[in-house]
């Protein structure tokens, strides 16, 4: 599997993604909104986009789709719930997207940045994880646009808990340095996101840190429940926070507390 992580540099700092066949050429776009961008990448490779895939319906991850299909052909999917215009293949979760004659990702039903939000994971010596909206580097989404926080939870809990160390995380957008100065604010004492945070600082984005799972579970306060200077921070800052909290309660709060901050 060929993965090419495209730096929009755009307001939105969108990140999209070609993922190509080594044998074949065929690719699929994923959330193409710079879709020129994303055209001319695949040219310079060689490659032809077959698919375009979309994570979730927001404007930024569905306005390059009609004129790249145009372009080049290809065939919309995104999942089967999505109210997004011109799908040409429905998905749901456990479904298996095959690129060329090599490349399979699953399809994972992750509802609660939307409540119609895919991922793909891809398998193999060097799995991968085309997060979306859903988990960022050091963060994770917000649930102003139709989301559920109770729903990001449970995606946490019963669709990312299980996913190998070694699998790298591709998002949607770069948000690192703002989510890890969270992760910072909530344990001041993590000295793995303050270490992290310096290295990122002045990063080329066209060149940037794929972190994986292992590292998400150092950085990222949102895979980090159970620390105890996170929970006690959660003590001092949030009226009515229980005294023996689930891992719910933590991610939770959390949450909010990650919308004002």
């Amino acid at each position: 599997m060929l993965v090419e992580q495209i730096w929009t540099n755009n307001a939105w700092r969108n990140f999209n993604y070609l993922i190509a066949c080594p044998e074949t050429g065929d690719a699929l776009a994923i959330d193409p909104l710079n879709f020129q961008q994303c055209a001319d990448v695949a040219a310079s490779r060689g490659w032809k986009i077959s698919q375009i895939l979309n994570t979730h319906e927001h404007h930024d991850h569905i306005e390059g789709n009609d004129p790249l299909k145009a372009l080049t052909q290809a065939k919309l999917l995104a999942h089967k719930d999505a109210p997004i215009e011109n799908v040409d293949v429905r998905l749901a979760g456990g479904e298996i997207v095959k690129v060329g004659s090599t490349v399979e990702l699953l399809v994972i039903d992750t509802p609660g940045h939307t409540m119609s939000h895919i991922c793909l994971l891809s398998s193999g010596s060097e799995p991968a994880l085309f997060s979306g909206d859903t988990l960022f580097n050091a963060g994770v989404g917000n649930c102003h646009g139709g989301g559920h926080p109770e729903a990001l939870f449970d995606t946490f809990d019963q669709c990312f808990s299980g996913l190998n160390d070694d699998t790298r995380i591709y998002p949607g957008h770069d948000y690192i340095i703002n989510n890890l100065r969270f992760t910072l604010n909530r344990e001041p004492g993590n000295t793995c996101a303050a270490k992290l945070l310096d290295e990122v600082m002045d990063q080329d984005l066209n060149q940037p840190l794929v972190t994986t799972m292992g590292l998400e579970k150092q950085i990222n306060c949102f895979l980090r429940l159970g620390n105890s200077e996170i929970i006690e921070n959660l003590y001092a800052s949030v009226e009515g926070f229980p005294q023996s909290p689930q891992a719910k309660d933590v991610f939770l709060a959390l949450r909010e507390l990650r919308n004002h901050w």
